[in-house]
Parts: structure tokens; C-alpha cells; sequence
């Protein structure tokens, strides 16, 4: 496997070291009484209205931390594990907006928009796990996140992430809903503080409920540089690593060595007009820098990974998208998101699914890199192929190298002559993905939930929406 780390040993720990200074001598904001009250008991100091934390507890804390975890969804067959030097790509969660590459245009989201990315993710082979990928606009706003779970939960049987949770009885409802869909399934449940270091009551009960039901915890801060975080690179890394440290010693006051995930979206803000920039290449150098923080405290990391500010199918799609994806793959990312993304997050589309499995299908392979040894070094082989034909294409380890995948071959890519291509129809890259996003999804089949499990989902949304009105 070929990793190009950015970071020295050194920076990391100096990083690392800013980190602590911040939660020690800066603090917190923390309103929840029994989070404070638990705190407290272990050292913690309240001054000028925040927390501060002691050193020693975060280090005890630190220490906890499992090195290996794994995710299941309804088929165990198509578990990952964690750190096992592999990357698991999944899609970006929670968009707004359709995006259709036939009009330009682009339209609010609803339930179906889950099925059917749901099934498509399913059938993608790059695509390790599923998150509900849209925010549904059809459905009363206390219950989106319910019905998100349900529609993916539905249509995929590979290892699901719960969308991002804000309130101790939303975890709740969710919990609910795994126990009858998953119940020997291993979720990850992503849950934001705001930043800059501010944990509000709703998402303190958050992570105690996923900590008291030993879910995998994945701390999500979004810092903004310039906005909600220091507008230099190495200052926002400090203060996210500070964020996702902070999310830990909360779950560890209820659940102490329980599975964490380290889930940092450290972003640019466009000074100009104050927009989230997910294109720029600073994306995939912050996304790099993550994934060593995360392994230097020997958590697996899940960063950003196929982003791009495009509104549309284009070139600064294409490249903005990859370069931000290589980059952390290369500095040895356990898991990147982003499959599906368009327009900083606001909107996705099944063709962009497509197009961005084969741009991870080449990532996984340059991360992958190649063997030396005896076998790939066979200059047996090149004496026998100079006596004879002089060229390699009858020797055995030609096709040996083939078959084991020496040399990637694309699916969506045109590598045909010109004229072949215009024989072919001279067919687009996105509407052979527009074509293929459409066959898959009439094709894929996805093994059903049974029905009993069906009504019961449907019980639980429906109790939870009597209980929030």
C-alpha cells in the first residue's frame, strides 16, 4: 500500500499539544448540568462560564481508545474493518437538492430520492458503506432523520451510518430502529458540536445515548477556516483535534474504552462571499493532515474525500473532486466520503454516483500500488519472450498480471480509437453514467426487510412523531 503522509512526527505532536492547550487553559462551552456535574468530578475547572479540562483526564481518555473496529450492516458478509490498512469509501449525507444532469436543473428532495440512492449505492463495488444521502423535504421535519433510516435501511445490506442525530431521544428513536433492522449490526452515529467549542444540551444528549447503547461514536466538527476557526490551516486542525477530543471525554464519563471514529470536516470559507468552499485543493490537504491526527492517536479516520463547489457535471467537477479525494486515500485515510456530492453539499445526483465509484475505482488503485518481488521481476520470463516472439503478449505472466488487476479497467472512460468512439454514438462520459445510474437501479436487486420489521419502523416513526408534537 503507497502512503505519502504530509505531516512530520514532530508537527503532529505539536498540533496535538495546541489542542490541549486550548482544552485546558480555553475550555469548553458546556451548559448541560450533568455533563458538567461529571466533569467536574473528574477535575475539570469552571471558569469565565467554560469548561477547562484536566490534562491527565484527557490523556486517560486517549488511552482508551480501541485500535481496531468494525461495521455491519444487514449483510455480514460485506463487514469492514477499521485500520486494517485498507480505505472504505461511502457517499456524502444529508443534501437538499436533486440534481438533474439532462435539464441543468435541480429540484427540492423527497423519500424516493433515498430509495433509489440507496439501491444504487448498493450496487456501486466501490462503495463500502451507505448513509442516507438526502434530506427529504416531503416528510414533517421532526421525523427526517427517521425516515432517512428507513428508506436506506431498506435498500442496502451493506454497513449503514446513521445520519448526523442532534437530540438525545432522536438516538433514541434510531436505536429503536437498529435493534429491528440491524439487530447484529455495528453503526456509526456522526454527531456535531458547534463550533468553536460549543457543545449544546440537545447534542450532549446525543452522544450519552450513543455512548450508554455502546454505538461507534464518530465526532463530527465542521470548523470553518477564517469563520468559525482560525483562518490558518494548522490553527483549525488544532481546534477541530480539540472538538473531536472534547466529544470524547464526554462519551467516556458514561462509556469509558467504547468505539470512536474521528470525523473531521475542517473547511474553507470564501472570503468574498462567505460560502463554503468544498473545491479547493486545501480540502484534500486539511482531509491528509486529519487522517494522521486521527492515527496518531490510533483511531481510524473517516475525512473528506470527493468534493467539489461545481454546480454541474464539468471539468472543475471532475478535477477539484479528485484531487480532494487522492489526497487523504494517499496519506492513508481509513474511510472517505463524499461519493454523490455537488455544489459544496447542496446537491447530488445518481449519475454523479456513478462517475464518482470509477474515479475511486482508479484512487483505490493508485493507493493500492504495485509488487516487486521475484514473480513481477521474472527476467526468466523477458529471456523466453526475447527468444522467441519478442513481444509479451503470449507469455502466461501477462496474462497472470491481467487477471490480478496490474492494470485498472474503467468502465465509463473512453479508451477506444476516434472512430471507434464514433461509431459508438460519440456517447459522454455522464450519459454513459446517466444510462448505467438507471440500469442499476431497475437491475440491483437488494434482499428486503421483512414485513414485520417494515411495520415495526413504520411504529416507531410514528410514535416518535406523537412524541415531538
Amino acid at each position: 500500500m503507497i502512503q505519502n503522509p504530509i505531516l512530520s512526527r514532530d508537527q503532529i505532536e505539536r498540533i496535538h499539544s495546541a489542542s490541549i492547550q486550548i482544552l485546558s487553559h480555553t475550555g469548553i462551552v458546556l451548559e448541560h448540568p450533568g455533563a458538567i456535574a461529571l466533569l467536574l468530578e473528574h477535575g475539570a475547572r469552571l471558569e469565565n462560564e467554560r469548561i477547562l479540562l484536566p490534562i491527565d483526564l484527557i490523556e486517560n481518555d486517549l488511552s482508551l481508545i480501541p485500535n481496531k473496529l468494525s461495521l455491519t450492516g444487514r449483510d455480514p458478509n460485506k463487514t469492514i474493518t477499521l485500520l486494517d490498512g485498507r480505505c472504505y469509501p461511502h457517499n456524502v449525507g444529508g443534501v437538499p437538492n436533486v440534481y438533474i444532469p439532462a435539464s441543468g436543473t435541480r429540484r427540492p428532495a423527497k423519500r424516493q430520492d433515498n430509495v433509489e440512492a440507496a439501491r444504487l449505492l448498493d450496487a456501486l463495488p466501490n462503495i463500502a458503506s451507505v448513509t442516507p444521502l438526502y434530506t427529504p423535504q416531503d416528510v414533517p421535519g421532526s421525523t427526517i432523520s427517521l425516515w432517512m433510516t428507513y428508506d436506506t435501511l431498506c435498500n442496502t445490506t451493506k454497513p449503514f451510518r446513521c445520519p448526523g442525530v442532534q437530540t438525545g431521544p432522536e438516538v433514541q428513536a434510531q436505536v429503536e430502529m437498529f435493534k429491528i433492522a440491524l439487530p447484529h449490526g455495528k453503526v456509526t452515529v456522526g454527531v456535531s458540536p458547534v463550533s468553536p467549542l460549543t457543545f449544546p444540551t440537545g447534542i450532549v444528549d446525543a452522544i450519552f445515548e450513543v455512548a450508554r447503547n455502546n454505538l461507534t461514536l464518530g465526532p463530527l466538527p465542521c470548523p470553518i477556516l477564517g469563520a468559525t476557526a482560525p483562518m490558518s490551516i494548522a490553527g483549525g486542525l488544532a481546534q477541530q483535534n480539540a472538538e473531536v477530543i472534547a466529544s470524547i471525554v464526554l462519551a467516556y464519563r458514561i462509556n469509558p474504552g467504547m468505539p470512536v471514529i474521528y470525523k473531521g470536516r475542517l473547511s474553507v470559507m470564501d472570503p468574498f462571499n462567505g460560502l463554503s468552499v468544498w473545491g479547493n485543493p486545501e480540502i484534500g490537504l486539511i482531509s491528509a493532515a486529519t487522517a494522521q491526527l486521527a492515527h496518531y492517536y490510533g483511531m481510524p479516520a473517516d475525512v473528506y474525500g470527493l468534493c467539489t463547489n461545481a454546480h454541474t457535471l464539468d471539468l472543475q467537477n471532475g478535477y477539484e473532486r479528485a484531487l480532494n479525494a487522492l489526497m487523504p486515500a494517499l496519506a492513508g485515510a481509513d474511510e472517505i466520503s463524499g461519493c454523490g456530492e455537488m455544489e459544496a453539499g447542496l446537491s447530488s445526483s445518481l449519475t454523479q454516483m456513478v462517475i464518482d465509484d470509477e474515479i475511486l475505482a482508479s484512487i483505490l488503485r493508485l493507493r493500492t500500488g504495485f509488487e516487486i518481488d521475484g514473480d513481477s521481476l521474472d527476467t526468466d520470463m523477458v529471456d523466453h519472450a526475447m527468444q522467441g516472439t519478442r513481444n509479451f503478449l503470449a507469455e502466461k505472466h501477462t496474462l497472470k498480471y491481467l487477471r490480478r488487476g496490474e492494470v485498472l479497467r474503467t468502465s465509463l472512460a473512453s479508451r477506444e480509437s476516434w472512430s471507434q468512439w464514433q461509431e459508438g454514438g460519440a456517447v459522454s462520459l455522464w450519459k454513459k453514467a446517466d444510462q448505467k445510474a438507471d440500469h442499476l437501479i431497475q437491475q440491483h436487486e437488494v434482499i428486503p426487510l421483512e414485513k414485520q420489521q417494515v411495520a415495526e419502523l413504520e411504529k416507531v416513526i410514528g410514535s416518535y412523531r406523537r412524541d415531538t408534537t
